[in-house]
């Protein structure tokens, strides 16, 4: 059992992991840190110890990191700077998800309960296969994508850096997803998205450029 789990982020993206790391068991305890609730408590179970940067004073060699940041620009940004420390950057499988043998999960990413991660997918780092998210067999995501609570995304597909597919939406077999895209919820994605696009609807069409 390693010694500590520091997770950066006290918000409900964060309480998500630490509640996935406690099903796990893997960590003696787990630790908070947040820059805007740094004397604050977590679900009254965990104390917020710190801002982000005091990751690089607390923790130790046998610890771990995961950041627990829901946007994927700022949650990438940690983990560079984690993975630059030289600090172990935590993978977190909850214990009732479903995933391959033959699958592989990124380091700093998370599957939440109930997801499934099917045979030959590859999940980048940073990413979150939230909470009955399915991704299918041949998948390939990119770094710090976010598949939202009971999605859907079929086989062969590949989702690039930093996209977003909204919760409750579906992408069918053999779709491109470039990076920085938005996928709304509920949507039906049956066609390529171009790098930058916000789309929406069943079947999905372009409702704008995603800014960020």
């Amino acid at each position: 059992m390693k010694k500590a789990l520091f997770i950066l982020g006290a918000g409900g993206h964060g309480r998500v992991a630490a509640d996935c790391a406690v099903e796990m068991g893997d960590w003696e305890r787990i630790v908070f840190l947040d820059d805007n609730r740094c004397t604050s408590a977590v679900d009254e179970q965990w104390a917020v110890l710190g801002s982000l940067d005091t990751v690089f004073e607390l923790a130790k060699e046998d610890d771990e990191v995961f950041v627990g940041i829901g946007d994927g620009k700022v949650r990438n940004h940690w983990i560079q700077r984690v993975a630059e420390s030289g600090l172990s950057m935590a993978t977190l499988i909850h214990p009732r998800a479903n995933v391959s043998r033959f699958s592989s999960i990124g380091d700093g990413s998370i599957v939440a309960a109930g997801a499934c991660v099917n045979i030959g997918a590859v999940i980048g780092p940073g990413c979150i296969v939230n909470t009955g998210a399915t991704v299918d067999h041949d998948c390939t995501l990119g770094a710090c994508v976010h598949v939202c609570p009971g999605a859907n995304i079929a086989g062969n597909v590949g989702i690039e850096e930093h996209s977003w597919i909204g919760i409750g939406s579906c992408i069918k077999q053999d779709i491109h997803v470039g990076k920085n895209v938005i996928v709304g919820a509920g949507s039906v994605v049956i066609s390529d998205i171009q790098d930058g696009k916000k789309v929406a609807g069943s079947p999905a069409s372009s409702i704008g450029e995603n800014a960020c």
